[in-house]
């Protein structure tokens, strides 16, 4: 399965290499004894929680679970909304420009072996909270809302 899901590889045969702006979520998954589900990203080699682009139409907490079941084939809950992000524009190497609205989601396991499930990452793995690999700054911030056990989701209001 390509990274690139087939409506934005359509669109950018329209728009060239113009801006998207597009709906992202985050999926931070845990299970019961704290662990926090990531997974190693093959563009990159980041360590991340699940993420994915909203297809049209979709809720994002459907999209949620699908992105959880495509990239690490596990099966969860989509618990709460824990943060909303406006991501700065990214100028990827073939030169396409996008902006994402990214939505995390604090997220419950719930059934599955968690496995490396498309090419999007080469690994999967289960890591206590407090022993985290090396993440970017927005991206523990995701993990931080989610992981934090608020009821309302953070967003930015200045």
């Amino acid at each position: 399965m390509s990274p690139i899901p087939d409506f934005i590889v359509e669109i950018r045969e329209l728009i060239g290499h113009h801006p998207l702006w597009l709906p992202g979520i985050t999926a931070v998954i845990t299970r019961a004894d704290g662990r926090v589900l990531l997974v190693k990203r093959s563009d990159n080699g980041a360590w991340t929680p699940v993420t994915g682009i909203v297809d049209p139409g979709e809720e994002p907490a459907v999209a949620a679970a699908r992105e959880a079941m495509e990239e690490a084939g596990v099966e969860i809950s989509v618990d709460r909304l824990a943060s909303t992000e406006v991501l700065p524009e990214l100028v990827y190497d073939n030169g396409d420009r996008a902006a994402y609205l990214d939505l995390t989601f604090a997220c419950t396991w719930l059934s599955g072996e968690a496995h490396v499930a498309d090419d999007e990452s080469t690994d999967v793995r289960w890591w206590p909270v407090d022993s985290l690999p090396p993440m970017t700054p927005h991206m523990l911030r995701r993990m931080d809302a989610a992981l934090s056990g608020e009821r309302e989701a953070r967003f930015v209001s200045r």
